[in-house]
């Protein structure tokens, strides 16, 4: 082996040892799976690199570098994807070397001036556990020569060692929420568990995390809880989380809007009537609390519910009893009830449109759902996982935002909170497909059609500044270009109290990406 194959041998081997280090160390899940792709990156000549997790048959994103922030919030069916199912189909690296087959980061790709570029080469391996198969490790780039040099070993043992990162961090978890939950489920068994129920409180910031650390201390619980938060923030999906993750998931979720009940019949849609006891009520027929017997009713808008109606409603919390319109025989049941309200019920209280002891029996555990302008870092991750819905949808093919796109909505203060972010999308996939079925869709500022954006800087940023117009003498246009991305870099460091994650977050970049730019600029040591 001459020696400078041997000084690489050596350098590649310290950087696994490192990397295995890291996997003994106690860290959060993300930042084992960051620091494997991280270390990847740094091995690999690649542009892209992403390690996905195999979930119930679909390849969710863990961890990447060099693709746009929203590749985290979509989810990668391998039979719509040929190069990831050629990749989970085989015992070891795989490669692609021209663009003929199509790549699932085909316009993802955060690198080169137009992101929308397709991917090049490819290469991925298939992570495996004691012979299962729990994910993928996969390297793009965007020159088919890219990969010439690197070898199939190398490769092999990164994927390894991201297999071994999952199987850590998965045990972690279970333990963590073994020790500190009291019995809940392992983290694996709660994620199918929202899967089949429709209920996934995605995000990747402190807010995000907040709510998810909530909902799952509630689902090991059987306590009632009032969720509260503003129109559109995901209170229906976190209610569906908590059943999803509870000991009641086998059994129905029922939900019922208060808000929706002519206070005429609303007796009877809660608890049911028999035979003859009303003008048109031919035959029995049961009301929602029994058909929720043994497993969660969501009370939706329960500030809309009459005052009439309130007592009864505190009865049926109060001793787990409900009694049919026209029967004189009360019914046990037992029903875990979740409420969700967009007013304030102390004020309604207040003011005497709410009874304060049905208040209390309801706010047993109150838990608050922010509105999306107070994580903002997570719309990234939210415009993903919505392009996928609306993708599949309106039948289109790969749907993309370009850089531009992405970065208005961004500026957004969200009044409608993560509902109107995903009409927005919906509305902008369908408009920028033109009415084309299966063809790849592009969607730019124009077809988001946002009159509300906040184009000024928020707070806390500046604006960039204006590049000058005339190249001075001896100056070239790269070295213009240079100046203007180093001043604009140093006044957002300035703006976030030198914080590169956040300062990638505003600048609409990848965090790797930004990292290294500052090392080119000269604003961050290399390595």
């Amino acid at each position: 082996m001459d020696n400078t194959r041997c000084q690489a041998y050596i350098a590649r081997m310290g950087l696994l040892v490192d990397i295995a280090t890291d996997l003994c160390a106690h860290l959060a899940a993300p930042d084992r799976y960051d620091r494997v792709v991280a270390a990847v990156h740094r091995v690999v000549p690649c542009d892209a690199t992403a390690l996905l997790r195999l979930d119930a048959g679909v390849l969710v994103p863990v961890a990447s570098s060099g693709l746009v922030p929203d590749v985290l919030g979509r989810r990668f069916v391998p039979a719509d994807h040929p190069r990831l199912d050629r990749i989970l189909s085989a015992h070891g690296p795989v490669r692609f070397s021209d663009a003929a087959l199509p790549d699932p980061f085909d316009g993802l790709m955060a690198a080169g001036a137009d992101c929308l570029e397709r991917v090049h080469a490819c290469m991925g391996c298939a992570l495996r556990v004691d012979g299962r198969i729990v994910g993928a490790l996969t390297v793009d780039a965007l020159d088919p020569r890219a990969f010439d040099r690197v070898a199939d070993e190398d490769l092999s043992l990164f994927a390894a060692l991201a297999g071994a990162a999952m199987r850590t961090a998965g045990l972690i978890e279970a333990i963590e929420h073994l020790a500190t939950r009291r019995g809940l489920v392992a983290a694996q068994l709660q994620r199918e568990a929202q899967q089949r129920e429709g209920g996934e409180f995605l995000g990747r910031g402190p807010t995000a995390h907040h709510v998810r650390d909530e909902i799952a201390l509630l689902a090991g619980s059987d306590l009632t809880v009032l969720i509260t938060g503003e129109t559109g923030v995901g209170k229906e999906v976190v209610a569906r989380a908590i059943h999803g993750q509870s000991t009641r998931s086998q059994k129905a979720l029922i939900h019922i809007n208060c808000a929706a009940l002519p206070e005429s019949i609303a007796e009877s849609e809660l608890f049911g009537h028999v035979r003859g006891a009303f003008t048109g009520a031919n035959e029995a027929r049961p009301g929602k609390f029994e058909v929720a017997d043994g497993g969660t009713l969501l009370l939706d808008e329960i500030g809309e519910l009459p005052l009439s109606l309130q007592p009864k409603l505190l009865r049926a919390l109060q001793f787990g009893e409900i009694q049919r319109v026209g029967s004189d025989r009360p019914l046990r049941v037992d029903v875990r009830v979740l409420a969700a309200t967009n007013r304030d019920l102390v004020e309604e209280v207040r003011a005497g449109r709410f009874r304060a002891d049905l208040y209390h029996r309801l706010a047993v555990y109150p838990l608050h759902v922010p509105p999306l302008r107070e994580h903002p870092e997570d719309v990234d991750m939210l415009a993903g996982h919505f392009l996928d819905a609306a993708r599949l949808r309106l039948g289109l093919g790969p749907v993309r935002l370009t850089s531009a796109a992405r970065s208005a909505l961004g500026t957004c203060d969200w009044p409608g909170n993560v509902r109107e972010l995903q009409h927005v999308l919906l509305r902008a996939a369908l408009r920028a497909s033109g009415g084309r079925r299966h063809a790849a869709v592009t969607i730019d500022v124009a077809d988001l059609d946002l009159p509300g954006a906040n184009t000024g800087p928020r707070t806390g940023e500046l604006p960039p500044p204006a590049p000058a117009t005339l190249l001075a003498p001896g100056q070239s246009l790269h070295d213009v270009t240079e100046a203007f991305q180093r001043r604009v870099l140093e006044q957002m460091l300035d703006a976030t109290h030198g914080n590169w994650a956040e300062a990638a977050r505003r600048l609409g970049m990848d965090r790797g990406n930004l990292h290294r730019l500052g090392t080119r600029l000269g604003l961050r040591r290399g390595g």
